[in-house]
């Protein structure tokens, strides 16, 4: 697997085969940052969704809750590698060709991905400020370029913020969509359903978040409190 991300760096397949050599070996840690590595490259690929959900509750169970603060580096992706996977060739011959396809499209693509993620680390700042209105406009401007699940769960806060319940709950389900066992969703989601005192689809979402990561001391406590609702 290393040969072959030696010859294409961040390929999708000897990205999950080393995954799953690492996982079968235990080193967990090393498999969570090659699925990681695998989701920034695709972000609709289930088996890293699950891999990253399994070693998640293994980490867990191995470090206990400062676990994260263990793991090597996740390498950023960079923005060719992306636009590289992100035109599947559908099983047509030649659909990948570069003389069939149109010249600049791809830096179209890649200058859309980066002002989207620059939108987004303005909008974190605006947060960090306090001003979740002006995030909010930063969030939806880059999620117009790139519909990512992580501007999705920080626009979903401002939404919880300024108790605008109906839009933090949308704001969930989309991230859901795109990664139906995310925690932050899940958790923001439960949260603004609370907040609409639909208290059972509350405690339906804290009791999949439990199922990822059983000892989330933020969900526990969150689920007492509905219990008492």
């Amino acid at each position: 697997c290393r040969s072959a991300l030696d010859l294409v760096p961040f390929g999708i397949k000897p990205l999950l085969r080393r995954a799953a050599a690492y996982e079968a070996l235990e080193r967990y840690q090393l498999a969570y940052v090659d699925y990681k590595t695998v989701l920034q490259v695709d972000c609709s690929i289930q088996a890293a969704h699950d891999g990253v959900n399994r070693m998640t509750k293994a980490l867990l169970e191995k470090d206990g809750v400062n676990w994260r603060q263990q793991l090597p580096p996740i390498p950023t992706v960079p923005i060719s590698a992306q636009t590289r996977w992100s035109t599947p060739s559908a099983g047509v011959p030649g659909a990948n060709t570069p003389a069939t396809a149109p010249q600049g499209e791809p830096d179209q693509t890649a200058a859309g991905t980066e002002r989207a993620r620059t939108l987004k680390e303005e909008g974190n700042e605006l947060v960090k400020k306090g001003n979740h209105k002006k995030a909010i406009e930063k969030y939806s401007e880059s999620l117009k370029l790139n519909q990512e699940c992580a501007t999705y769960t920080n626009r979903a806060l401002c939404y919880l913020t300024l108790k605008q319940y109906k839009e933090a709950v949308q704001d969930c389900t989309e991230a859901l969509r795109l990664d139906p066992k995310n925690v932050k969703a899940l958790y923001r989601r439960a949260q603004a359903l609370k907040g609409l005192k639909d208290y059972r689809s509350s405690i339906a979402d804290i009791k999949s978040l439990l199922k990822t990561e059983p000892k989330n001391t933020a969900a526990l406590r969150l689920l007492q409190e509905l219990n008492r609702a």
